[in-house]
């Protein structure tokens, strides 16, 4: 039996990043937090470069807006190193540029308020494709 996929969720409202990782775990992820883009930055750093640890999360879904960095900025930087792990961003803040961004980084944007199942049927998309 294999591990379930690892999924990092970086949000700084503390209950919607509950809402999004109570229904990930429902799911059968295996679902880590961070409260915000620097210990989200921190947690992605620590992954990175290590040999067979940068399997370690398979999909990250982050906040736009936060603390330290924003969800934008990690996903630029992951792709800057060449790192293609599946990213969903949220917001509700978007707006024509910030999808086209977000767009031509590879990710999935959301702007809230969204409904949880599209989030989950995403979640499983993104997933089933990078196996």
């Amino acid at each position: 039996m294999h591990a379930p996929p690892r999924v990092l969720v970086a949000e700084d409202d503390t209950d919607m990043r509950r809402l999004v990782v109570e229904t990930l775990r429902k799911d059968g992820y295996d679902v880590a937090e961070a409260p915000d883009g620097g210990r989200l930055l921190v947690k992605l750093a620590r992954e990175y470069g290590m040999p067979g640890v940068e399997a370690a999360t398979d999909l990250v879904v982050s906040d736009i807006r936060m603390p330290v960095c924003t969800g934008m900025q990690i996903l630029e930087q992951l792709r800057a190193v060449r790192w293609h792990v599946p990213v969903i961003l949220m917001t509700a803040f978007g707006d024509a540029a910030t999808r086209e961004r977000a767009a031509a980084l590879g990710a999935v944007l959301f702007d809230k308020p969204f409904d949880l199942d599209d989030l989950r049927t995403a979640v499983s998309a993104l997933l089933q494709r990078r196996e």
